[in-house]
């Protein structure tokens, strides 16, 4: 699970869901599971005008962050985020910011981070992604590696917060420590009540959306993060917004294609944008971030290779690669040693896997 879900505090001993109903909603409509706290679950920047980028506050599991553009006569998001609650409250909130419909909803990839929201959407709304994407989503994909290396072991760790908190004898530390148990279990409802669904709408390469006068151009580039990335083109504006293919630090490359993924990124360099928008961490404008990932990318294959000839486990590569020279540009690299589910990947596809 991914620690900053799990350690962002709901402090309250028992949260009060917030009216996530819109005026057409009937009263006796209930609130998707997982909805138990207190909001605002997002924060909107506005990065330039009528274009936001949105993040969770940490009073709900929100996973990815995302867009909110708002058009002419309706509004595109991007990305469903990691449940129907998640979803819900993203459509709720940003009644603060227009009045405007959701008409259109862009997956940027499978992940259940970013796309285990679609279910609440209506026929009417277009949720939009590359075929894979869906592929994955219909056929249980995104309830595999990422799924299980971030919440696999969430029911476990909630089972272990409850044992630990019958011997907490100190009133605010068990105050504290039921805070945090009564989110993991709000997190865990909200997850149950998953039923991953594609997009019902797909591309395979392009898309162009013109709403008023804005263009969107939604592009995919190649295999990268996942097979089936989809960015977001605003050319107007000057913004991209790139899901997980391109964020400010090292992404997840446990489902990625590492070779194929600098290309994609060179294809992105390509386009013209001033900011770009990622599905983790903050906006940032400086175009160099994707030279210092193709560089760590060439770095971390090249290891990889070597040691997947010498016969070594890919646990035993991961430990002996060393990403050091790139610690200047990635603060988190303190040593030797990767993540090893990165490197199983670049095992699987070197052992022919897809």
């Amino acid at each position: 699970m991914r620690t900053a879900l799990l350690t962002a505090l709901c402090l309250f001993a028992a949260c009060q869901a917030p009216d996530l109903r819109t005026d057409d909603t009937p009263a006796d409509t209930p609130l998707p599971p997982g909805s138990d706290f207190e909001g605002p679950a997002f924060e909107f920047e506005e990065v330039v005008p009528g274009i936001y980028h949105a993040r969770g506050t940490g009073s709900l599991a929100v996973g990815s962050h995302g867009a909110v553009i708002v058009n002419e006569d309706d509004v595109l998001l991007v990305e469903s985020h990691i449940s129907p609650a998640a979803a819900h409250a993203v459509v709720n909130e940003i009644e603060a910011l227009t009045d405007k419909p959701v008409r259109y909803v862009v997956n940027t990839h499978f992940h259940f981070d970013h796309a285990h929201g679609n279910q609440i959407y209506p026929p009417d709304v277009h949720v939009i992604g590359h075929e894979v994407t869906r592929e994955m989503l219909v056929n249980g994909g995104s309830m595999g590696r990422s799924y299980q290396t971030f919440l696999g072991g969430l029911p476990a760790q909630i089972a272990a917060l409850e044992e630990r908190i019958e011997g907490i004898e100190d009133e605010e530390e068990r105050t504290e420590a039921e805070g945090m148990l009564a989110y993991m279990k709000n997190y865990q409802a909200g997850q149950d009540a998953t039923v991953p669904t594609g997009p019902n709408t797909t591309l395979s390469e392009r898309m162009t959306l013109f709403r008023g006068d804005r263009e969107i151009r939604l592009l995919f580039f190649g295999r990268g993060h996942t097979g089936g990335d989809v960015v977001v083109h605003l050319p107007a504006e000057r913004v991209i917004v790139t899901g997980d293919l391109l964020v400010p630090g090292l992404p997840f490359m446990g489902d990625g294609y590492l070779d194929e993924w600098v290309q994609t990124l060179e294809h992105l360099k390509g386009q013209e944008f001033d900011w770009v928008l990622p599905g983790h961490g903050s906006p940032f404008q400086d175009r160099e971030r994707i030279t210092y990932l193709q560089d760590y990318m060439r770095d971390l294959q090249a290891q990889a290779v070597a040691l997947h000839a010498e016969g070594l486990s890919y646990e035993e590569a991961a430990a002996r690669i060393d990403m050091t020279d790139h610690a200047e540009r990635y603060p988190q690299i303190t040593g030797p040693g990767v993540s090893a589910v990165a490197v199983l990947r670049v095992f699987e596809l070197l052992d022919g896997g897809s």
